[in-house]
């Protein structure tokens, strides 16, 4: 099979290339699927480049990437929930970018029939994080305020679409250039943080889900109600410094916790299969659509790390296969 390999820690085109490899066979509990679509996030490019310098301890992966959509095309003796031809998307631990690859059954669901396979890719990490920080870590309410920071990126764009689903009304940060992309998600306000700081408005936010950690959370509080709540998600940036900068503010914040109304609280997402499940069924029933902003085909897998990279994407960068 084709596959991009990951062959040094550096720039995508340098890092990254494409190679023929052995196709892989399934495990007793796992599938191979037949890949479709792929997309990428934030965590795939740290993989890449090596930043920051600590990720360079974790064992580097001989193919990159997660999000995955295609076609299931043998199962293992003891998977029992999928057999061949089943369209899929979720999760590859073998790596997405690569037109075949193995994973455990429990990170896939059942793709609907009119979710496309780029839909399906795009959905994956993002989607979960959008999804289970705003119900789980924020535990939003109908009628509730929401403000979503960094509102036109892979998680933004399904986050403003959640919080409406889930009654709230939206507040969305983003640049100029995606201010009517994001009003028409169903923003019902969205701040130019080229023109406002919304840290000095006087609009107040049961919730303030930050992606891009722009701020410090003391500014975060300013707009935030009394026992609202600041839901941090990734460490914001393009840079190993912006991991940097996010870590002090963290601990900055720490001491003064156990003596605040408003909470703060640091949110991993968990890989759940019916998390992914109901994304799929909130997009085949038009209820949330995954925003896709270019579309890269396999070959090309190098150029879509960098529009990544570049911190301009909107929405979700898709490799096809």
């Amino acid at each position: 099979m084709l596959a991009i390999a990951h062959r040094r820690f550096g720039p995508p085109r340098e890092a990254l290339e494409l190679v023929e490899m052995e196709t892989p066979v399934p495990a007793a509990d796992q599938v191979s699927i037949r890949i479709r679509a792929a997309s990428l996030n934030p965590y795939d490019w740290h993989q890449i480049i090596g930043s920051p310098r600590f990720v360079r301890l974790v064992p580097r992966r001989p193919i990159v990437g997660s999000d995955v959509a295609g076609e299931v095309e043998a199962a293992g003796s003891n998977v029992t929930e999928f057999k061949p031809g089943d369209a899929v998307f979720g999760w590859c631990k073998s790596g997405s970018l690569a037109e075949y690859g193995c994973t455990p059954a429990k990170t896939l669901a059942r793709k609907p029939d009119n979710v496309s396979f780029e839909q399906g890719a795009a959905l994956g990490i993002a989607g979960i994080t959008a999804l289970q920080s705003l119900r789980d870590g924020a535990r939003v309410q109908p009628g509730q305020t929401v403000l979503v920071n960094g509102a036109a990126g892979g998680v933004g764009t399904f986050a403003v679409q959640i919080a409406k689903m889930l009654g709230a009304a939206v507040t969305a940060v983003c640049s100029t250039r995606n201010v009517e992309l994001v009003r028409g998600l169903g923003a019902d306000r969205v701040v130019d943080y080229a023109k406002e700081d919304f840290t000095r408005g006087s609009e107040r936010h049961d919730v303030v889900l930050d992606l891009v950690g722009t701020h410090p959370f003391s500014a975060y509080r300013r707009v935030l109600t009394p026992n609202g709540v600041i839901v941090a998600v990734g460490i914001g940036g393009t840079a190993g410094a912006a991991m940097g900068r996010w870590l002090v503010r963290f601990l900055m914040d720490v001491p003064r916790r156990p003596f605040a109304s408003q909470r703060t609280k640091v949110f991993m997402a968990k890989g759940r299969a019916e998390d992914l499940a109901a994304l799929g069924e909130l997009v085949a029933a038009g209820k949330i659509a995954p925003v896709i902003d270019r579309r890269y085909p396999l070959a090309d897998a190098a150029a879509a790390v960098e529009s990544l990279l570049s911190g301009h994407a909107r929405g979700k960068v898709v490799v096809t296969v």
